[in-house]
């Protein structure tokens, strides 16, 4: 939170919708009339009417964040008000500040979220119902939610998101799925269009809408649900990639949580990473790769399978300095080089988990001698696929493949 000079406390943080002034409550309206500065997009500050406040009106800058602080300290000890879309505490503006200032400092005003309408207007079930925001992302974030049968909102960032999203489907397999988009809900100028995504021929509408998507999966489409162990087929590169079996061992091992971030070392195709960052929307991932072309196509990968935010670095362990402390990390590759594991130790924090695999003689030995200074749990895996040979089916196998799993000591642990 920030320890510069604030505006008088506390800031009204006011939701209004595409109905404008209209569709305020008494305490918002009474909010909006005593503040001497208010600020908002050029849109919603248009909303209010001239003879309802006497108060500067202050678009917001662009960009806005960097800003923010400033705007704060600028207005130090005036009466402030913020005007937000809906829901200010939903992808809105409420939580910045919320983090900037503290839940204190606000008294956030909220009406009904974009969400919220568009539920009431098809009929869905909100609690039931995905959300993905597209609102500075890339539209992409929207793939690791869709399944056949599933229903889900987007978040749109301008009038051009629904043509994107139906583009983005019809690349994938699901281009028989109904978009349905909302524009200016609750307003005047409400207005709804639906349409297959493999045939969506309307043109750019309203840059305020959401888009609701009815998911149908073409039977050819490729079944990418979050749980790790994609077919290798969907990774693009050179080869050098986890199997999928592994691959699924090795995430069950790292034991992703929400919000939590992992270091993938000698990220090779980057399927650790990504399949980490799959298995829930707010997972963080950072791939470190020696190779410029492999960590393009770690890049590309990470894109067409709907976590384009995986962070792209060169070698370890020259590359860890200053990023943040991961709370899991994963050794792919390198694991012989002089110092690689004590880089990687040293920067985990305490509690964290590490998961190394070995597939040479050399490689292998080190892990023994490590799980005997650190502890952990050593596994070895070895795979088997089914492979034709002559008119009959012979088991082919893999690599065995070593895993050590260890969890770094506490302070309190020692």
């Amino acid at each position: 939170m920030t320890d510069a000079p604030l505006p008088s406390l506390p800031i009204p943080v006011i939701g209004i919708g595409a109905d404008g002034w209209d569709g305020l409550g008494g305490p918002a309206r009474r909010a909006i009339a005593a503040c001497e500065v208010l600020l908002g997009s050029a849109r919603q500050l248009a909303l209010i009417p001239d003879g309802e406040t006497g108060a500067e009106r202050v678009p917001w800058p662009s960009p806005l964040m960097p800003a923010l602080p400033g705007l704060l300290q600028q207005y130090a000890g005036r009466k402030l008000g913020v005007l937000a879309s809906g829901d200010p505490m939903f992808f809105g503006i409420g939580v910045t500040l919320t983090k900037l200032v503290g839940a204190q400092a606000l008294r956030v005003l909220p009406q009904p979220s974009s969400v919220s309408l568009a539920c009431a207007r098809l009929g869905w079930a909100l609690d039931a119902t995905p959300v993905v925001s597209a609102v500075g992302r890339p539209v992409e974030t929207v793939l690791p939610e869709l399944s056949g049968g599933r229903r889900l909102l987007v978040l749109s960032s301008d009038e051009h998101t629904p043509a994107s999203v139906a583009a983005l489907l019809a690349r994938n397999g699901f281009g028989e799925s109904t978009l349905t988009v909302l524009e200016q809900l609750g307003g005047p100028g409400e207005r709804v269009l639906a349409g297959s995504a493999a045939h969506w021929e309307h043109p750019a509408g309203d840059a305020l809408n959401i888009v609701a998507i009815d998911c149908v999966a073409a039977p050819s489409a490729a079944r990418l649900t979050r749980i790790p162990g994609l077919p290798d087929e969907v990774y693009g590169g050179d080869g050098q990639l986890t199997k999928s079996e592994v691959r699924a061992l090795t995430l069950s091992a790292l034991a992703p949580a929400p919000g939590e971030l992992l270091w993938d070392v000698g990220g090779g195709s980057g399927t650790i990473a990504i399949e980490w960052c799959r298995t829930d929307p707010s997972c963080r991932a950072i791939t470190f790769e020696r190779l410029e072309s492999r960590r393009k196509q770690i890049a590309e990968n990470a894109a067409e399978l709907g976590v384009p935010a995986v962070g792209v670095h060169g070698a370890a362990p020259g590359a860890f300095a200053d990023l943040p402390a991961p709370d899991a990390i994963f050794i792919g590759g390198g694991l012989t080089q002089p110092d690689m594991f004590d880089a990687c130790w040293s920067r985990l924090r305490p509690g964290g988990r590490l998961v190394a695999s070995a597939v040479t003689a050399e490689s292998d030995a080190l892990l023994l001698q490590l799980a005997d200074r650190h502890g952990g749990a050593l596994r070895r895996f070895q795979i088997y696929r089914a492979e034709p040979l002559g008119g009959f089916t012979a088991w082919r196998p893999q690599l065995p493949v070593t895993q050590w799993a260890v969890v770094k000591p506490t302070a309190a642990q020692g």
